[in-house]
C-alpha cells in the first residue's frame, strides 16, 4: 500500500462511521415522532366525546345496505331505496314477466309514494300500484286469492334470501304469510298484498275498487286516499308514530334514478345533518326537518311523503339539510 492509500483510507472509514451515527440518529428521531404522535392519537380519542359534527355524520351515514334478516322468512330487510342499494335492474321487481319467480324474488321494493293521486300509498319498485283484498282476514294468516284470481291479482312473494326494500315503511308493518301454493307472500298491517295484472305502468291504479274489494294500501296497511283527503305534510298524524327511519331524495317526486339519488338513514333523537339539501323524502312515522344544518333555519314536521320540499307548506328553497325524530 502506497503511503497516500495509507493516508486516505482510514478518512474513508471515519466517513463510513460518521454515515452510519447520522443514519442511526435520524432512524432514532423519527422513531420518537412516531410514538409522540401514536400517543397524542391515543389521547385524542381516549379523552372527552365526540363533537357534535362526528356525531351527526355518524347518524346521517348510517349505511342504507345494512341487512337485518328476519328470523323465520330469511328475508333481507334493508333501509333505503333499490337503486340506492345497487340491485340489479335486471331481476327483482324489475325482472321481465317472463323471468322465473326465483329471479323476481332476487329482491322486492315496497315503498310509500304517489298512486294515480292517492298518497300516501305502497307502489313497488316499477312504481306499479299495491292493493289488499277485503276478503282477506287482517293477521288472518291466510289469503283468499288463488288459482285463476291470482292470475289476475299476483301475490307479492319473496323467499329466503330475498332483499326488502321498505323506504316509508314501517318494519314492524310489514309481515308474512304461507299461501295454498307454498309461497310466502308479503303482507302490511296484517293484510296480503298484491299487484293487477292490468297496470302497466306507474301511477296505474286500474284495479283500484274493483268489485268494490280491492285498493291501493297504504304503509299503515290501510286503504290509500286521495292526497287532499290525507294529513298535511305539515303535521304528524295523530297518534302518528316517531320515524325510525327516512329515505331522502336529492332530486323532487322522490327519484332516485338518473341525476337524483336516494339515501336512506337511521332517525334518532339526536340532531344529524344531510350533505346538502334534499328536495323530497319518505319517512315511515313523524320526522321533524330543518332548512339548514343543526337544526336551525324553518323546520316543520311530516309523517307521509313529500314530493317537493320547497312547496308550500314547508317551503325549503334549497331542500332539507337537517332533521329530527320527532
Amino acid at each position: 500500500m502506497t503511503v497516500v492509500n495509507r493516508l486516505i483510507s482510514p478518512l474513508r472509514n471515519e466517513k463510513k462511521t460518521m454515515r452510519r451515527k447520522q443514519v442511526g440518529l435520524v432512524a432514532a428521531l423519527f422513531t420518537v415522532g412516531v410514538i409522540a404522535l401514536t400517543a397524542c392519537g391515543q389521547g385524542a380519542a381516549t379523552s372527552g366525546s365526540a363533537t357534535p359534527a362526528q356525531d351527526q355524520t355518524q347518524a346521517q351515514n348510517a349505511p342504507s345496505n345494512e341487512a337485518e334478516t328476519d328470523a323465520q322468512s330469511g328475508v333481507d330487510f334493508l333501509r333505503g331505496t333499490a337503486n340506492s342499494n345497487k340491485a340489479d335492474q335486471n331481476s327483482g321487481d324489475r325482472a321481465p314477466e317472463s323471468a322465473p319467480a326465483e329471479v323476481k324474488q332476487k329482491w322486492v321494493e315496497l315503498r310509500a309514494g304517489n298512486a294515480g293521486g292517492l298518497e300516501p300509498a305502497v307502489v313497488n319498485g316499477k312504481g306499479l300500484s299495491v292493493y289488499w283484498f277485503s276478503d282477506d282476514p287482517v293477521n288472518g294468516g291466510v289469503s283468499k286469492c288463488n288459482g285463476d284470481c291470482a292470475k289476475t291479482w299476483p301475490a307479492i312473494t319473496v323467499t329466503k334470501g330475498t332483499r326488502l326494500f321498505f323506504p316509508g315503511i314501517r318494519r314492524e308493518n310489514i309481515g308474512f304469510i304461507k299461501r295454498q301454493d307454498g309461497q310466502l307472500q308479503v303482507t302490511i298491517g296484517g293484510r296480503p298484498i298484491y299487484l293487477f295484472n292490468k297496470d302497466k305502468k306507474a301511477g296505474d291504479i286500474l284495479g283500484q275498487n274493483v268489485g268494490g274489494k280491492w285498493f291501493v294500501i297504504n304503509p299503515e296497511g290501510k286503504r290509500a286516499v286521495p292526497k287532499a283527503e290525507a294529513t298535511k305534510p305539515d303535521q304528524p298524524a295523530p297518534g302518528g308514530k316517531p320515524a325510525s327511519s327516512v329515505t331522502f331524495f336529492s332530486g323532487k317526486n322522490q327519484k332516485d334514478f338518473g341525476d337524483s339519488f336516494a339515501v336512506g338513514v337511521k332517525v334518532e333523537a339526536k340532531c344529524a345533518d344531510l350533505r346538502g339539501g334534499f328536495q323530497s323524502l319518505s319517512p315511515d312515522g313523524a320526522v321533524k326537518i330543518w332548512s339548514e344544518p343543526g337544526c336551525k333555519g324553518k323546520s316543520a314536521v311530516v309523517s307521509g311523503p313529500v314530493d317537493d320540499t320547497s312547496a308550500a307548506p314547508i317551503g325549503f328553497p334549497e331542500g332539507v339539510k337537517s332533521y329530527i325524530r320527532a
